[in-house]
């Protein structure tokens, strides 16, 4: 590993500790040249399945973007950190699982909405209408309802 401040690469690990969650490892580490200390982190690589959007256009899954849609919709609301993250990786999860090259942009979205059900009503609500483009209020109505049972 080489050195961020002198450019070495005659570095040793002085401290590893798997984080909380087991899903990476943290290094700190000591530069021989200039005796500084950084820290790295250890995570797997994986590849997800590219995302193809309605157009047909194919793009690469962000992890980030799925997020921010989520907290769009969760804005507000009495949810935590800790269950979106854990919300968020439910559906990689499920993505990884399904084992296919491409997945509709379409899947993505009934996998957030399920989350977003269990997470808090009214965020799945915001979500489904925007997702589903609701023409009138009888569909929002007929969502609501939907809810309520």
């Amino acid at each position: 590993m080489k050195c961020p401040f002198c450019g070495s690469t005659d570095t040793q690990v002085v401290e590893t500790r798997v984080a909380e969650d087991g899903d990476f490892i943290r290094r700190r580490r000591q530069c021989a040249g200039c005796e500084k200390r950084f820290t790295t982190y250890e995570r797997p690589d994986v590849t997800f399945p590219a995302i193809v959007k309605k157009d047909g256009r194919r793009i690469d899954f962000e992890r980030d973007k799925l997020r921010a849609s989520m907290n769009l919709a969760l804005r507000k609301r009495p949810v935590s950190t800790e269950q979106i993250d854990g919300a968020v990786e439910r559906i990689e999860e499920k993505l990884l699982n399904l084992g296919a090259r491409e997945v509709p942009s379409s899947r993505i979205g009934e996998l957030v909405m399920r989350e977003l059900k269990k997470l808090d009503k009214v965020a799945y609500v915001r979500f489904a209408s925007v997702y589903r483009s609701f023409e009138d209020i009888d569909d929002f109505k007929t969502l609501v309802d939907e809810v309520r049972r």
